[in-house]
Order: structure tokens, then C-alpha cells, then sequence
């Protein structure tokens, strides 16, 4: 009976720290949005133009997040019935939200006007084989900011 007191501790501890985080983390992203705005990030057509690259330079935005205990819970649930694994989605959101931002920022540092040709890529870390629910995902974003 005592695991069980303990698993269901797991599951709320997960479920308000992962709540809380994630809307600390919605909350800043949010902030940061509104403030790198100014810089236009888009992807050029292979029969479009380029924009003139004199000061050019590559910019890389990565992050890793990982899922909360809740989340895992639920994703595993979700599992055995199969269908989308919304518990996954917001988690996918914030990764690609946030490297975007990273890439931009760093771009704005440096002076870009605008970051072309963004590209994402994303990695799952963690175990592949079931015996963690857990999940943590790497997004990388990648574009040439432009003076």
C-alpha cells in the first residue's frame, strides 16, 4: 500500500512542478517573442532571389527539454490505446519555440536584420527500449542572419 501512497506523490509532484514550469516557460517565451519581433525570420524560395549577403553568418539556437513524471504517466497511457500523445505536444511546442528564439537572439546580437533559410532539426534523447517513460527531445534551429 506504501507504493502505491509513493506512485501517486510521484504523479502530483510531477504534475504541479511540471504545470508550474511549463507555464514559466510559456511565459517567457512569450515576453522574449514580442521583444526579437523586429527580425523576420523566413525561408527563401530555390527560384527566389537572395537577399544581398555581404555580412552574413551562421546562427544556431539549441535546447534539450525534457517531459515531467505526469506527462511520461500519461504519454504511457496513451500508449496502450494508441492515437496522438498529447501529454508529448506542448513539450515539442516550447523545444521549437525556444530554439528559434536562441538562434534570433544571438542573431540580434550580432546585428542581423533577418535570419533566412531557418531550419529545425529534432533528436529524442533518453530510453528507446519502454523502460523509462520519460522523454527528452533536442531541437536545434539553424538560419543565416543577414545585415
Amino acid at each position: 500500500m506504501e507504493e502505491v501512497w509513493i506512485f501517486l506523490g510521484l504523479l502530483a509532484l510531477g504534475y504541479i512542478a511540471g504545470s508550474v514550469t511549463e507555464q514559466q516557460h510559456y511565459a517567457s517565451i512569450k515576453a522574449r517573442e514580442h521583444r526579437t519581433s523586429r527580425v523576420p525570420v523566413y525561408n527563401i524560395g530555390a527560384k527566389q532571389p537572395l537577399p544581398d549577403a555581404k555580412g552574413a553568418q551562421l546562427f544556431v539556437g539549441s535546447v534539450v527539454i525534457s517531459s515531467d513524471y505526469f506527462k511520461a504517466f500519461l504519454a504511457s497511457l496513451s500508449k496502450l490505446v494508441g492515437g496522438q500523445i498529447f501529454a508529448y505536444e506542448s513539450l515539442l511546442d516550447r523545444g521549437r519555440r525556444e530554439a528559434l528564439l536562441r538562434m534570433k537572439e544571438d542573431a540580434i546580437r550580432w546585428g542581423a536584420k533577418k535570419v533566412i533559410n531557418v531550419r529545425l532539426e529534432t533528436s529524442t534523447i533518453g530510453n528507446s527500449s519502454g523502460d523509462s517513460g520519460i522523454l527528452s527531445v533536442e531541437i536545434i534551429a539553424y538560419g543565416t542572419g543577414i545585415k
